[in-house]
């Protein structure tokens, strides 16, 4: 009786026990994602200005010195078809910011600017666009910027900040908010609106020689006008003066500054000091957040004109002033890569390495060259088309998790890095907009041999110039060009006398039928197929042609941020330490901002 009594209680124990063990087990496999998830890296991402793929000495240079980014692409993934999704900073890093081409955030040319001309304009990334820092920052990470911006500041008011970095995700800012030009330079030659101004002085000087004409006709006697005439007729040439000179006779100040936060530091920016205080609060920003974890976004201003080079580096390379400044740029990326293995996060940081978009090939200093240098491909900076103003390095380091020496030739874009970070925090892209980009961890750890991206469209402006097509079953990367800018002079590689080639209007060539390239025979886009010499050329042209039609059915009218009420300067907009108009400081050692003369 008392063992069967004990049989009758056992069961129900046993029963209670096994439910006790199913229910951890249940909650050991819920639980298991969360802690494979749990860990999230330090994600530091390092962007060039203006340089060119075939700067580098993992891409085939041999005459410049870039060991610290060549070791990174060593120990790392290195893509050779990596694409910007526009040719030109402001629109370019729109879409890496946000993982959606820019003209869906209104941020390309509207009406012949194509790129942001003033701190004081009141166009800029809405606030309606979601960068992956904002993403981030939801996700536990501190984020930062440190260097260029060039996004926008104010909307209405100065100090609203609309357009702000730290309005967009960021937790801190330290850098410029619009981007070098020649103008931050006193010995360079002018050039924000650089045409324009010169025919506003033109105008001036024609109008003023007018009135001392005038003038000098009515002393002689020659004239019959009342002095009244010729004062109220100076006055206005005055004003007119005025009127634009407030704005083009102080570029230099308006523009070339440093902010920490929301504050202005450094009005105008001493270049000479620029790079050492980026190096410095790239450092300290690693070793306050060495807990983690962390977003670093490096937006370096190395090495777009003027190629401001410290004496350790000038004369140094085998490329002038141009080389000198790449390998300034290598030397600073040592350091920050240097502060990261210092503070022991090498193994727990997500490291990545591009260029917003391809080398300046019109930077040019009489017959010295002052841009980069795109490789054996065609064309440059402000190309939407040609490889050379698109392919831009890439380059993916994270010991233990991504395999080192890995190269990878899938067509990828600068878009991609959006999702790509956001996935590592644990977030998820927004789904109520178009995001144009794809994750690219599965291609970086080889769980997939393709991305999802089998048509990629490339922008000049607002104008689609050509589109690609990763033909999968064949291994063939077609590229078809609608429209291409006119050379100048005609043979040479780039528009040599304008600032970058045009995108539209007489400086274009439209091809009907277009232009067919296979990249993967001929990735210098240096032999155009034809009907005769290709025999799928038609299916080809037919199905891209296909491909644009459905592109185009995803595409909104949005506010256009480069429109003239948007781009012109504004006094009311302009970031200013110390009294408007008389707007100058530079910051102590201890990082307080301090005015001239105190």
């Amino acid at each position: 009786m008392r063992s069967a009594a004990r049989k009758g209680r056992a069961a129900p124990a046993a029963r209670d026990s096994l439910l006790v063990l199913l229910f951890l087990c249940l909650l050991q496999k819920t639980c298991e994602p969360k802690t494979a998830n749990a860990f999230k890296p330090n994600i530091l991402l390092i962007m060039a200005d203006d340089l060119g793929i075939g700067d580098l000495g993992c891409y085939g240079n041999n005459t410049l010195r870039t060991p610290n980014v060549d070791q990174l692409a060593e120990e790392g993934v290195r893509l050779t078809q990596h694409l910007a999704a526009a040719p030109l900073c402001t629109p370019s890093r729109a879409a890496f910011l946000t993982g959606r081409h820019s003209f869906r955030s209104g941020m390309e040319a509207s009406n012949g600017y194509r790129a942001l001309q003033w701190n004081a304009g009141s166009g800029g990334l809405p606030e309606n666009e979601t960068t992956f820092a904002r993403i981030l920052q939801q996700h536990g990470y501190a984020t930062g910027l440190i260097g260029k911006w060039h996004q926008g500041v104010n909307c209405a008011s100065r100090g609203d900040h609309c357009h702000h970095p730290l309005n967009h995700g960021f937790d801190y800012f330290y850098g410029m908010p619009f981007t070098l030009t020649n103008d931050c330079d006193p010995g360079r030659p002018p050039e924000v609106d650089a045409a324009l101004r010169a025919r506003l002085w033109g105008y001036t000087q024609f109008l003023a020689l007018g009135i001392l004409t005038l003038a000098a006709g009515k002393t002689c006697g020659f004239i019959s006008v009342s002095g009244r005439a010729v004062t109220g007729l100076a006055c206005v040439v005055f004003l007119f003066f005025i009127s634009w000179y407030s704005s083009f006779g102080f570029v230099r100040r308006w523009n070339c500054i440093l902010m920490r936060n929301h504050d202005v530091t450094e009005q105008p920016m001493i270049l000479e000091k620029t790079a050492s205080l980026l190096l410095k609060e790239a450092v300290s920003y690693i070793e306050r957040h060495k807990h983690g974890p962390f977003l670093l976004f490096l937006s370096l201003l190395h090495v777009h004109i003027p190629l401001v080079t410290t004496s350790a580096f000038l004369g140094k390379s085998q490329h002038g002033l141009y080389g000198d400044n790449v390998e300034e740029m290598d030397w600073l990326i040592g350091k920050i890569l240097n502060a990261i293995e210092d503070n022991g996060l090498k193994n727990s940081t997500f490291t990545y390495f591009t260029s917003d978009h391809g080398g300046h090939l019109e930077a040019r200093d009489g017959h010295s060259q002052l841009g980069g240098w795109n490789g054996i491909y065609k064309g440059g900076k402000g190309m939407g088309g040609w490889e050379g103003g698109i392919r831009v390095p890439g380059i993916f380091h994270w010991p233990g998790v991504l395999p080192a020496g890995r190269v990878i030739g899938e067509p990828t874009s600068l878009m991609d890095v959006f999702p790509t970070v956001v996935q590592l925090a644990g977030g998820e892209v927004p789904q109520d907009r178009v995001i144009d980009g794809h994750s690219l961890m599965p291609l970086l750890q080889g769980a997939e041999a393709r991305l999802a991206h089998e048509f990629l469209f490339h922008y000049c402006g607002q104008h689609l110039h050509a589109a690609r097509w990763h033909q999968r079953d064949s291994g063939s990367v077609w590229k078809v060009h609608f429209t291409t800018p006119q050379f100048h002079p005609e043979g040479a590689g780039a528009c040599y006398g304008r600032g970058v080639c045009p995108c539209s209007g007489e400086g274009v060539t439209h091809h009907r039928p277009p232009l067919l390239f296979d990249l993967s025979r001929d990735p210098s886009e240096a032999r155009p197929l034809t009907p005769d010499s290709e025999p799928l050329y038609h299916a080809v042209i037919a199905r891209v042609g296909a491909a644009v039609s459905e592109h185009r059915h995803t595409l909104s009218p949005v506010p256009q941020q480069f429109s003239t009420s948007n781009i012109l300067w504004k006094p009311w907009l302009q970031p200013c330490c110390g009294h408007f108009p008389f707007c100058s400081c530079h910051e102590d050692g201890d990082g307080t901002p301090r005015m001239p003369g105190l």
